[in-house]
């Protein structure tokens, strides 16, 4: 039991945001702080595991990503466009014709970024790598990410009750490791059936299983598709408790995906106008 000028000195690293690239997210309030859980929701394949990549790659802390929905040769040349801004294409052929020497320093100068590629992972296996990361380097990540949250091994699924039940007692876990390790925590996760071609904005209550609860923050991603070799992001706060939130979905901050280093580029150099007014 601590009094208010205790919580003071015990709070530690808890609240402080990661430094990240997003700057139109910031405009818009929207930080990772260390010791909270967030959700980033999309439909499949509209771009939110490129956003986590994305603030695990460029930001210079350690971080420690979970990633159930993608295996090593993805990563490895998604992480390698972004860091060298070279051809994806170009690249995961050089990876899978073990050509990949001229890449190898580049990505050595990311060492802090750890990743598990379990298909299925459980909570025990998931502390055991965190723990393992303290030992290896003396500090707990300051960013850990879950792609996706279903994938998680939680036990046996039944009906639709259960299901959401489930996600709630995992929403919990992860809020938890977040205050225990002093990371943020990043879950990924998908939308409601309606909203699963991420053409239109999403709101909070396009979050499959209707777990808002327990985030601190939750961002919806939608998409602009602009042409054959770019499409748009566009990023929601449908819930942030330390900053401006729109449930709606309709104010977001907008990143152009560049289709061949997959790097999210700034589009907004003013504040959304639904939020300036």
């Amino acid at each position: 039991m601590y009094s208010l000028a205790q919580s003071v000195d015990i709070r530690g690293e808890v609240g402080e945001p990661l430094p990240h690239c997003f700057k139109s997210l910031s405009r818009l309030e929207v930080e990772f702080r260390r010791g909270e859980f967030s959700l980033t929701v999309a439909g499949p394949g509209t771009g939110k595991s490129l956003f986590a990549a994305n603030l695990a790659t460029f930001g210079n802390f350690p971080a420690l990503y979970f990633s159930a929905d993608s295996n090593a040769a993805t990563q490895t040349s998604r992480a390698t466009a972004m860091i060298t801004g070279d051809d994806a294409k170009v690249i995961k052929r050089a990876l899978l014709s073990d050509d990949f020497d001229a890449y190898k320093h580049a990505l050595g100068k990311r060492w802090w970024v750890r990743f598990n590629y379990s298909a299925r992972p459980g909570p025990a296996e998931i502390e055991r790598d965190i723990l393992c990361y303290f030992e290896l380097y003396g500090t707990f990540p300051h960013l850990i990410v879950v792609d996706n949250i279903t994938n998680v091994d939680t036990g046996t699924v039944g009906d639709a009750e259960s299901f959401t039940f489930g996600l709630e007692g995992l929403s919990e876990y992860l809020s938890e490791m977040a205050r225990v390790t002093k990371a943020h925590v990043l879950g990924l996760h998908h939308t409601t059936g309606e909203h699963s071609d991420g053409l239109t904005p999403i709101p909070l209550s396009g979050v499959k299983g209707k777990i808002g609860r327990v985030p601190s923050l939750i961002l919806t991603i939608h998409k602009e598709i602009d042409g054959m070799d770019s499409r748009i992001l566009h990023v929601s706060p449908v819930k942030n408790r330390e900053g401006f939130e729109d449930s709606s979905g309709n104010t977001f901050a907008s990143f152009r995906l560049n289709r061949s280093n997959l790097r999210l580029e700034e589009l907004q150099e003013e504040l959304p106008m639904a939020y300036s007014a």
